[in-house]
């Protein structure tokens, strides 16, 4: 799908680099800037996400599964003289980084390619610094019930909440990958999951793709009936431990 030029294989345009920052913060959730921080841009590749923040002036680390994909990010990287650091692994296991090792996540829709979130967020916690962001957008549970062609009702309900294994195969739909095992993941596993990692919470948001007056079964149309992702900020706490200052510890007879 990369080398065939798949919508999210898509590098970065010229447009975008002109202000990075504010082509991948249009929240202002990193702040006036982020040079120097130390990011990890997780199953993010195909030369968007981390030569846009390579070239906001952060130290940027690229996980994906995709060798191809991260072919990309190389290419735009060398292209437009941007440093970044490319890594070939599946988001549920990180254990090529060391505890602390980043200040920033930063985590595009990809959580519905894998049956469980929980490791996910687990391995986010492990590699972030106490008070390090971790950004993270996801689809919609709603959306990934919905039928992907309206009724008269609207976009009706047809899969499960409370469900087990990937999605039925789809076709012809913005909201979903064809040819990919998808999987429905619950607000109390997305929230509740991010939570129980060790992360608060601090803003949560519904991007809005909602057009109206949309032509019936367009993306612009079915998004004005639901939301089809949600972006979270998260900030990692107690990961630290604090240090005992030479000479600062008391030992019998000292």
């Amino acid at each position: 799908m990369a080398r065939g030029g798949h919508r999210f294989a898509q590098p970065a345009q010229e447009e975008e680099f002109k202000n990075p920052l504010k082509t991948i913060d249009r929240w202002g959730w990193l702040g006036e800037s982020i040079y120097g921080q130390r990011v990890l841009c997780l199953a993010s590749g195909g030369g968007r996400q981390g030569p846009l923040y390579a070239a906001a002036g952060a130290i940027v680390t690229v996980v994906d599964i995709s060798g191809a994909q991260l072919e990309i990010d190389r290419k735009v990287a060398a292209d437009r003289g941007l440093q970044l650091k490319t890594v070939e692994a599946s988001m549920d296991d990180l254990s090529m980084f060391a505890p602390t090792d980043f200040d920033i996540v930063i985590h595009p829709v990809s959580t519905c390619y894998v049956p469980d979130v929980a490791p996910i967020f687990r391995e986010v916690a492990k590699v972030l610094c106490s008070g390090g962001l971790y950004i993270s957008q996801h689809k919609t549970p709603t959306s990934l019930q919905a039928k992907i062609k309206r009724s008269e009702q609207g976009y009706e309900l047809t899969e499960p909440y409370y469900r087990n294994g990937p999605l039925p195969e789809v076709k012809g739909s913005r909201h979903r990958e064809e040819g990919t095992l998808e999987y429905l993941h619950r607000w109390d596993q997305l929230v509740g999951g991010i939570c129980q990692a060790g992360m608060v919470i601090e803003d949560l948001v519904e991007p809005i793709h909602a057009k109206k007056d949309a032509e019936p079964n367009s993306f612009e149309d079915r998004s004005m009936f639901i939301a089809p992702y949600v972006r979270i900020k998260a900030r990692r706490i107690g990961q630290d431990k604090p240090r005992v200052e030479a000479g600062s510890l008391w030992l019998p007879g000292s």
